[in-house]
């Protein structure tokens, strides 16, 4: 991954700001550790961190300048199909210096402007200043997997890969308690919001502008329904061809990202995701490199035999960490420091220590991850199910659901942790469904977040009111995915929106 940050002054008072920028880059140095660089013009800077992975020259550093000088790139991401989109423009005259996917990118948008989104096969944040127009252009991918925040007031525009970033420009540090109310429930904060009230994300599939005018627009140019809706679902005669179908986009998306100039290899838990994708990599590279961890304090969660079986029956080269529980506390600051904002996926720690030992073997490693959401794989998509297949069993659990709150109920345990589930699914069976996703969705319900921010709400009665009704807006926004019929495929879509891309 790389960091990308920058500004745009709209008068004398932001553009005192412009000079935090190098600042901005340093703390973006974990994003990119091979290089850094900086451009500067009237009311604008821009500034990159780089870990290279294609073409790893200094022909392809960033940011990146267009042969006429016009047009400036900072871009985070990797775009699959830039070989095929970079013949295409050689064959319409453009001559290139670099061998990578970042001029390729640039003279896509040159060529194209905002219509190049629809081109890409790839996932990317990028910045593109247009010197002659003083007009800022920036865009994150159709699923958001890399970030895009920005700060906007009345003197200037900065953006960033990550809040610290835009923490340099010495921006107001003012808290979004409603955002906080959200996290307590749900683990982390759904887009476009942030911590921060001034802080927003710029949303998946959506590109923005802005220029010294201080005019600033967003548009969506992807939605995953614009797609879908188009689409009938198979007759369930046509299964084998479906999954042969599917068969081969997951291959083909594996394939495509084993392309890199540097060592690559997996992430294995010996779950199914990570699995397919490690035997798809082992398929078409030789020699994969695989990695695992285990807990060696924790049996309960230990599942390294699993990715020792999958690596042996695949023939990868496999590396197992096996962490203690003291390793996973020594870790814990050093995790809150690459967090800029509150997420309680407990899973971050491991993959954290796991990430630290892989890059002392490779620079790339894929993953499962995002597979859950697209194929139903949590315990939530398996209870939904259950709840429109199971009439019988749903009046039996309601029917005894205050015996069930007198059970022992913690993730420690097999039969605690059975009895945890059990519990959650007999009160979500009692709600429709958009309050059932709700419920399986959050950590907390509302009366549990509301007392642990009593104190805070106390101080000003009026404001609480207010921020009630505010949260209401931002949790029917968030929930307006899943429609009244409300269908298990509107469930994972919500899922794809919501969850993905936070």
């Amino acid at each position: 991954m790389c960091g990308i940050t920058g500004i745009i002054a709209f008068n004398e008072e932001g553009a005192k700001f412009l000079s935090h920028t190098d600042r901005a880059i340093e703390t973006l140095n974990k994003r990119g550790p091979d290089s850094c660089g900086s451009y500067s013009h009237n009311q604008v800077s821009l500034g990159h961190t780089r870990l290279s992975i294609i073409d790893t020259s200094e022909a392809a550093a960033q940011p990146f300048t267009d042969s006429t000088g016009r047009y400036t790139i900072v871009y985070n991401g990797e775009i699959y199909n830039y070989k095929e989109l970079r013949k295409q423009l050689i064959d319409k005259g453009v001559s290139f210096k670099s061998e990578g996917d970042t001029e390729v990118l640039l003279y896509l948008f040159i060529e194209h402007g905002e219509n190049c989104l629809k081109l890409l096969n790839g996932f990317f944040a990028f910045a593109i200043y247009d010197k002659q127009k003083e007009k800022l252009f920036l865009a994150r991918d159709r699923i958001g997997i890399k970030p895009l925040l920005y700060y906007l007031d009345d003197d200037k525009f900065i953006f960033g890969s990550e809040l610290k970033a835009l923490l340099a420009y010495k921006i107001p540090r003012k808290l979004d308690t409603i955002s906080l109310f959200t996290y307590l429930q749900m683990n982390y904060i759904p887009s476009p919001h942030s911590i921060l009230q001034n802080v927003k994300k710029i949303e998946p599939g959506t590109f923005a502008t802005v220029d010294k005018e201080s005019n600033f627009s967003q548009q969506q140019y992807y939605q995953i329904s614009q797609v879908t809706d188009h689409i009938e679902s198979p007759a369930l005669s046509d299964y084998e061809s479906v999954k042969v179908r599917l068969h081969s986009l997951v291959e083909l998306a594996v394939k495509d990202r084993l392309e890199a100039d540097v060592p690559l290899g997996t992430f294995l838990s010996g779950g199914i995701d990570s699995s397919i994708v490690t035997a798809l990599a082992a398929k078409h590279k030789k020699d994969i490199h695989s990695f695992s961890i285990g807990f060696k304090d924790e049996p309960f969660f230990d599942e390294t035999k699993y990715a020792q079986l999958v690596s042996k029956k695949v023939n990868t080269k496999h590396t197992v960490f096996s962490l203690s529980n003291q390793d996973l506390l020594d870790h814990v600051f050093e995790v809150l420091d690459y967090m800029d904002e509150p997420f309680g996926d407990s899973s971050a720690i491991p993959v954290n220590i796991l990430s630290k030992f892989t890059k002392e073997h490779v620079s790339v490693a894929l993953s499962g991850d995002g597979a859950d959401e697209m194929f139903a794989g949590y315990n939530k998509h398996y209870a939904e199910f259950r709840v429109r297949n199971a009439g019988f069993v749903n009046q039996l659990l309601k029917s005894v659901s205050p015996l069930l709150d007198l059970l022992p109920q913690s993730r420690n345990s097999k039969i605690a942790n059975l009895s945890r589930q059990i519990n959650r699914y007999s009160q979500g069976a009692k709600l429709k469904h958009k309050e059932r996703y709700w419920k399986w969705a959050s950590i907390l319900d509302e009366e549990e977040a509301n007392y642990l921010l009593k104190e805070k709400r106390q101080e000003k009665k009026q404001r609480a009111s207010d921020e009630a009704f505010q949260y209401k807006k931002r949790k029917e926004a968030i929930l307006k995915t899943i429609r009244k019929t409300g269908d298990f495929n509107d469930v994972l879509y919500t899922d794809m929106n919501l969850v993905l891309k936070d």
